[in-house]
């Protein structure tokens, strides 16, 4: 319970086999623990999209705690007083959406870090992320086991690819398709040619960067093109569909469809 070692870090940084992922949108700590009984590498608990907040994200970190899955938090936005309400409940990666310049990005690495390094402010004793003060070392060994990633999915943030990816702190790259195709003209269409096009390029672009590329697609050819293409930790489920096309497909063998 006490080991601070970041191992989705570690693992993504190892450039060995890509890092399969489940997004987390129901905010319910029962299916958060079903989802991390599965065996992905990492769960996404969604507080942009899904309907969370800071007391439903630490009742899901609790209940996923003793599976090998990962929880990554992904909040609302880039706030820096966020981020340090998340951090202190024990989150050690996250998902940042709409990052669309360097400058962004910077901000977030420095307030995920502990200062001179960061801005993060000092209180993790009173939370669950120094295990409630039993961990002497917490505040000294935190910065290096944060796990930055940023999201970009505008025009904008495809402009400023390569300073973002450069940013020092930045542990990787999400690739965010729907709202990408959305700002390229393709609304509902991130398999537009054009839009995939621009997929293929960033992800060559954050490779080319050091970085690790991600991305969700919850198709599987699609999600295996993404795999070849290099993306290194790919979501290829969300609680959500999994269960409505669970529930729908069982209702249909046995009800006529609604006329």
């Amino acid at each position: 319970m006490n080991n601070m070692t970041n191992l989705f870090k570690s693992a993504l940084l190892e450039q060995k086999d890509p890092l399969i992922g489940c997004w987390l949108a129901l905010a319910n700590p029962y299916t958060a623990e079903l989802c991390a009984t599965a065996g992905f590498d990492w769960l996404l608990i969604d507080n942009e999209h899904g309907p969370n907040d800071l007391r439903s994200s630490l009742a899901q970190l609790q209940a996923v705690a003793p599976y090998s899955s990962h929880p990554i938090v992904r909040p609302p936005v880039g706030d820096v007083n966020l981020i340090k309400q998340l951090l202190d409940t024990g989150v050690q990666t996250l998902l940042i959406p709409m990052v669309e310049t360097a400058e962004q990005a910077a901000l977030m690495v420095a307030a995920t870090r502990y200062p001179p390094a960061g801005i993060r402010g000092v209180g993790a004793a009173l939370g669950r992320a120094s295990r409630y003060n039993s961990i002497p070392s917490y505040l000294h060994d935190a910065n290096a086991n944060i796990c930055l990633l940023v999201q970009v999915e505008s025009a904008t943030a495809l402009k400023n690819l390569d300073a973002i990816a450069a940013v020092d702190g930045v542990d990787g790259v999400f690739v965010g398709p729907a709202d990408l195709a959305a700002s390229l003209g393709h609304l509902g269409n991130p398999n537009h040619p054009d839009v995939q096009a621009a997929i293929a390029d960033a992800v060559r672009r954050i490779k080319l960067a050091g970085k690790p590329p991600g991305i969700l697609a919850l198709d599987e050819p699609v999600a295996r093109r993404y795999i070849e293409w290099g993306c290194r930790f790919v979501a290829v489920a969300a609680d959500s569909l999994l269960l409505s096309a669970a529930v729908r497909g069982v209702a249909q063998k046995f009800k006529a469809p609604p006329t």
